[in-house]
């Protein structure tokens, strides 16, 4: 996906970039493959994937959830800063809090809060089930299966707030005990399902809402 295919996809889920976000989305790039030598953040370095695999995916979280209308957002399990910086760029309104379990990743993570000049934004060194805190939304992208993640974050979703799993196939992991185990706490509001542009790989949106 080079630039142009990224702003075209973009607009068809309602995000339009100005200048200076582009800039910090190609500046956080070269972040990102600087610090990839020193510590393992990624294994898609080319740009037209980056682009692809981590902005625009990152994004689509924008098919499921109004982003303009969020406050506050934890990203669980960040790692690289995904999808949590490339939010906070496209949509600096938020306050957003980004977790990880590794203190070399969130070292990287302040170099780029600091280097893009991000406000409003922190990166904090733990695990998700041992951090407390209220989010209208909480966001956790290719971390643990859905049973799991269940236990990693709802206790961080306000009332009436969401949890958005980002995930390839979900079909494995949403089998009956499952997903009446999450009923039972839980809304299952929504499971949106869609391929990536250009290569189609699977992708779905599992939205819960906190009674």
């Amino acid at each position: 996906m080079n630039k142009t295919e990224f702003l075209e996809y973009l607009k068809k889920i309602n995000i339009t970039p100005n200048k200076k976000q582009l800039e910090q989305l190609d500046h956080f790039y070269h972040l990102l493959i600087e610090w990839n030598k020193k510590i393992n953040l990624t294994r898609i370095t080319e740009e037209k994937e980056v682009y692809l695999k981590h902005y625009y995916d990152c994004l689509t979280i924008n098919r499921v959830i109004d982003l303009k209308k969020i406050k506050s957002l934890c990203d669980v399990g960040t790692g690289a800063g995904f999808p949590g910086i490339v939010i906070k760029i496209l949509f600096p309104h938020i306050k957003i809090t980004l977790i990880d379990s590794l203190k070399k990743r969130i070292d990287y993570l302040n170099v780029i809060i600091k280097e893009l000049e991000l406000e409003n934004i922190e990166a904090i060194h733990i695990r998700g089930e041992d951090f407390k805190g209220s989010f209208d939304l909480v966001t956790s992208r290719a971390v643990a299966n859905i049973e799991k993640l269940v236990k990693y974050t709802m206790h961080l979703v306000s009332q009436n707030g969401f949890f958005v799993a980002m995930k390839g196939n979900v079909d494995d992991e949403l089998i009956k005990p499952v997903i009446n185990k999450i009923k039972s706490k839980y809304i299952i509001y929504k499971l949106e399902k869609f391929n990536l542009p250009i290569e189609n790989s699977k992708r779905a949106l599992l939205v819960l809402k906190n009674k």
